[in-house]
């Protein structure tokens, strides 16, 4: 929806609007803003607002840290969840630096960036993400646990399926801030679930995440339950993913789909899939941005571990579902839901691009379960596998120019630095299974 100026104005003071929240998302993928009042918003309207960036991780210095939000009009949403009279709405903005350029550090104007490019060739980027999250009990002292008394699988229904009430007011209220949902289930693991979020433009589906993390994790308080998006918080079970659905269209019309065999991509599928799988490597820090993302990549847990494609089964990175025509799409499969919206679709998108400026082919379709195959038999197709940790997958960062000219070095100095102090801190940790395998025998 295109808002004006005055349509805000008009529709703060109708709605009876009396807080604005001014939301933009850090580096990392959290969401951070400044709370006015209605009778700042002209102020706001006219890019004045001004914060502190020294303060946000991975923004800048002290001795350069004045930064401005810049509000994005079509953005603007009244809070369902907040209360009706004295409303909260939001706008999300983009950050600029004094000087009235963009803030380099901003995940968001990354993503325009690149959807300019695609702009550029005549191509609109849509994507559909599916985000998969857990619904746990909270202590007594209203603190997060692990603890479920759910014993549901994949699709089941209540009173099996003991979060679904929670669920359906998730589902509702999204619809309530403009964000459609296509579908929604119970997951394979206990206490886990699945809403997908329907087909649309890239950035405003990158906000749209944003807010949908904000109101899931509000809807499930409201239940007594904590929404967590960690990808893999119980060992032995399924992690959450957030399998991505992506496609190019040019004058509304999919051009990954061909029109002349039904049953095959378009060369720009094609040549977009060959550019995904080429920089997947160097793709997987921001993909997979915890040290726990990669608990989740591993074999006999759904989750792709290889760089492979398939139109069969759902083992490798990408796979390509059977809807034709205009609902074609590649999905891929590794990205989970703890990462930055904005910087994964920005490299995926880049990614794509690059292959289909450079007609890079993917390798031919592995159709067999990858889990199953024997080493032998990986090294005869030359299967390549996804970075195994976060160091690894930092390194294989920083050494993708393509990667890291799309991100461009401020995020990428910073992005990297914090990378590496994580894992750090992490292996210095002496864990409870260390305790167990060596205390009593050594």
């Amino acid at each position: 929806m295109k808002f004006t100026r005055e349509d805000i104005i008009r529709m703060v003071e109708e709605e009876d609007v009396e807080f604005i929240r001014l939301q933009f998302t850090d580096i990392f993928g959290t969401m951070k803003n400044i709370a006015i009042t209605a009778s700042q918003l002209e102020k706001a309207l006219d890019n004045k607002c001004m914060f502190d960036g020294s303060s946000i991780e991975g923004f800048v210095r002290v001795e350069e840290s004045d930064m401005y939000l810049h509000p994005d009009l079509d953005t603007f949403t009244i809070f369902p969840w907040r209360p009706q009279q004295g409303k909260v709405a939001r706008l999300i903005c983009d950050v600029y630096r004094p000087d009235g350029t963009p803030f380099e550090g901003d995940s968001r104007y990354i993503l325009k960036k690149v959807i300019k490019e695609a702009a550029d060739m005549g191509c609109q980027f849509d994507v559909g993400p599916e985000c998969e999250f857990f619904l746990y009990h909270l202590d007594d002292n209203g603190q997060p646990t692990t603890i479920t008394h759910e014993k549901a699988g994949y699709f089941d229904l209540g009173p099996v399926d003991l979060g679904e009430n929670a669920r359906r007011d998730m589902v509702m209220t999204l619809e309530d801030v403009g964000i459609g949902v296509e579908a929604s289930h119970h997951e394979v693991a206990p206490a886990q679930h699945e809403i997908d979020l329907k087909y649309g433009d890239a950035l405003a589906m990158a906000d749209n995440l944003m807010t949908f993390k904000q109101a899931v994790k509000t809807i499930a308080k409201r239940h007594g339950l904590h929404a967590s998006f960690m990808p893999k918080p119980k060992q032995n079970i399924n992690g959450s993913g957030m399998h991505i659905n992506m496609s190019l269209s040019r004058d509304g019309v999919n051009i990954f789909a061909n029109p002349e065999n039904e049953k095959e991509l378009s060369k720009e599928a094609r040549y977009f899939m060959g550019g995904l799988l080429k920089y997947m490597k160097g793709m997987a820090a921001i993909t997979n941005p915890l040290i726990n993302s990669y608990k989740r990549l591993i074999p006999g847990y759904e989750a792709p571990v290889y760089i492979a494609w398939s139109t069969q089964n759902r083992t490798p990175l990408i796979r390509i579902p059977m809807t034709k025509g205009e609902g074609q799409r590649i999905e891929l499969r590794s990205p989970d839901p703890s990462s930055n919206p904005y910087l994964v679709l920005a490299v995926c998108l880049a990614a794509g691009l690059d292959g289909i400026r450079n007609q890079i082919e993917p390798p031919e379709s592995v159709d067999s379960n990858l889990y199953e195959l024997s080493e032998q038999e990986k090294k005869d197709i030359g299967l390549e596998r996804l970075p195994e940790n976060l160091n690894e997958a930092v390194r294989e960062l920083e050494k993708s120019e393509f990667i890291c000219n799309v991100l461009g070095d401020h995020i990428v100095k910073n992005y990297c630095k914090a990378k590496k102090a994580e894992w750090e801190e992490y292996t210095n940790q002496v864990t409870q299974w260390e305790l167990d395998q060596y205390l009593y025998r050594i």
